[in-house]
C-alpha cells in the first residue's frame, strides 16, 4: 500500500508509491526510440490490446461496441501502476514527530483515441471537447462517490515530461488531501480579496492583460490563453476561462467546444514555432465542493480554474531546486509575441 508523508516544516505531503517502481522502464536509462520503428513497439493503449489494461470504468464507443473491446472513441482505464490505491478516506496518523496516512486514492488513465499518432494538437476540435467532457464526468463522479479531496488532472507529452507510453493520453489522480501548490493559490487569492480589490484576482488580472496585449496569446468568447507576468518556464501559457468560476466540474458542453479551440491554438502553436516539444499540461480547479464549502466558505467567489501549459524546454536545476525560484530566460512578452505569429491548424 502506497503512503502519504507530511513534511513537518514545510507542510508539504509527498506520496511514497512502491507500485510505480514495478514499471519496466523505472530507474533505467532512458533509450532514444527511433520514431520510423516505433510502431514495431508494443502499445497496450491501442485498439485491439484492450486486454492488456485493466477494464474500463468509462468508455465513449460505437452503439454496437462492447466494453474492454475495439470500437471506442475516448476511453477510461484503472492505472495499472497507480500512484495511490482504491479504499475509503484515510485517516491521519502520528508517528512521534511524524504524520502519514495510507495511500488511498484514484488514479485513472484517459486514452485519448485509438490512432497512436494523433496527438491532442492533431484532434479535431469536437473530439478534443469530448475529452474536456470526459475529465468532467469522471471528476464529477469521484467527487461525489469516493469523497476524495482533490481530483488532479495532467496531461505529460514526451519522455521529457514523464510519458512512459507515447500514445497519446491523460491522467487523473485524486488525493485525500488538497495539494499544497493548491491550497497556496486559494489562500494568496483569498487574502487579495478580502483585504485589498474585493474581487477575484485572476478575473483582475484577465482584465488587465486583455487591455495590455502584451502577453496575450489568443482569445475567443470564453477563453483567453495567456503567457502569465512571472512565467518560471520558456513559453509557458495559462488558459483561464473568462466567465468566473471556482470549479471545472461546472464547464457546460457549449464551453468545453471553446476551451477545445483554446488548447488547439495553445498546443498547435508549440508544435508549430517550437518544434513540437515535451510538455505538461496540467488542471487547476477548487478541491471537492464538500471540502472547499467548508474549509474555504465563498471559495467560488475569489478563485478562478485555469490551466497551465509548461513546454519542457530548460532544465530545472540546483538554484530552482534549493530556492524554490525558477530562472526564466525568455520573457514571457518576448514568449507571446513569438507564439502570437499566425500557424496553419489541422482540422
Amino acid at each position: 500500500m502506497p503512503e502519504l508523508r507530511k513534511d513537518i516544516v514545510t507542510g508539504r505531503w509527498v506520496i511514497i508509491s512502491t507500485e510505480r517502481s514495478k514499471r519496466p522502464d523505472d530507474f533505467r536509462p532512458q533509450q532514444v526510440i527511433n520514431p520510423d520503428k516505433e510502431n514495431l513497439v508494443f502499445c497496450p493503449f491501442c485498439s485491439g490490446n484492450e486486454a492488456k489494461t485493466p477494464p474500463e470504468v468509462f468508455a465513449i464507443r460505437e452503439n454496437d461496441s462492447s466494453p474492454d473491446q475495439p470500437g471506442w472513441k475516448i476511453r477510461v482505464v484503472p492505472n495499472k501502476f497507480p500512484a495511490l490505491q482504491p479504499g475509503p478516506p484515510p485517516p491521519k496518523k502520528t508517528k512521534r514527530l511524524y504524520q502519514w496516512m495510507e495511500g488511498v486514492g484514484v488514479h485513472e488513465v484517459i486514452i485519448e483515441t485509438p490512432d497512436h499518432k494523433q496527438e491532442m494538437s492533431d484532434l479535431p476540435e469536437e473530439h478534443l471537447a469530448q475529452i474536456l467532457q470526459v475529465f468532467r464526468l469522471r471528476t464529477i463522479e469521484i467527487e461525489e462517490h469516493f469523497h476524495h479531496q482533490y481530483v488532479q488532472i495532467f496531461k505529460n507529452k514526451g519522455k521529457e515530461a514523464g510519458a512512459s507510453l507515447s500514445h497519446p493520453h491523460s491522467q487523473l489522480i485524486a488525493t485525500p488531501i488538497v495539494p499544497k501548490r493548491i491550497k497556496e493559490e486559494i489562500y494568496g487569492a483569498e487574502r487579495l480579496f478580502r483585504n485589498q480589490i474585493r474581487e477575484c484576482v485572476f478575473c483582475q488580472m484577465i482584465k488587465e492583460e486583455q487591455v495590455s496585449g502584451e502577453r496575450l496569446v489568443f482569445q475567443n468568447d470564453q477563453f483567453v490563453v495567456l503567457t502569465p507576468y512571472a512565467s518560471r518556464f520558456p513559453f509557458e501559457m495559462a488558459i483561464f476561462p473568462l466567465n468566473h468560476s471556482a470549479y471545472f466540474r461546472k464547464i457546460s458542453d457549449q464551453e468545453t467546444f471553446q476551451l477545445a479551440k483554446a488548447i488547439k491554438q495553445a498546443l498547435s502553436r508549440l508544435k508549430t514555432q517550437l518544434s513540437d516539444p515535451s510538455y505538461n499540461l496540467v488542471f487547476h480547479q477548487a478541491p471537492n465542493p464538500k471540502v472547499s464549502e467548508k474549509a474555504w466558505p465563498g471559495i467560488d467567489r475569489y478563485y478562478h480554474w485555469h490551466l497551465e501549459l509548461l513546454p519542457i524546454l530548460t532544465k530545472v536545476a540546483g538554484f530552482e531546486l534549493g530556492t524554490g525560484y525558477y530562472i526564466n530566460p525568455v520573457p514571457p512578452e518576448v514568449s507571446a509575441e513569438y507564439l502570437k505569429k499566425e500557424i496553419q491548424l489541422k482540422s
